[in-house]
């Protein structure tokens, strides 16, 4: 089940208790120190093939590079073993400069 699944709700901005899940999950996965930022966000793709939604995984920390991942699909519907799948391979996005 997704994290932080609420029945009925509708698609659009990441509501705040699933967006604190959501983040937990990946401090707790990633094994991150409370001074490292974590941030999700959930946006539209436009690019052809791509789903409406998906949710973009950063994490900046004070020192090193950033790291950043996109899962195909809304936030609503991400799951623990999404997540472990994506943060745990050595394949990220990395810092955009």
């Amino acid at each position: 089940m997704p994290l932080g699944f609420r029945s009925g709700r509708p698609e659009g901005p990441i509501p705040g208790p699933q967006l604190g899940e959501l983040k937990e999950a990946v401090r707790r996965l990633l094994d991150l120190d409370e001074d490292i930022a974590v941030m999700i966000r959930q946006l539209a793709c436009t690019e052809p093939g791509c789903p409406p939604l998906e949710t973009v995984v950063a994490v900046l920390p004070m020192d090193g590079p950033a790291r950043r991942w996109t899962l195909h699909r809304p936030a609503g519907q991400v799951t623990e073993g999404d997540l472990r799948a994506a943060l745990l391979t050595d394949v990220h996005e990395g810092a955009h400069e």
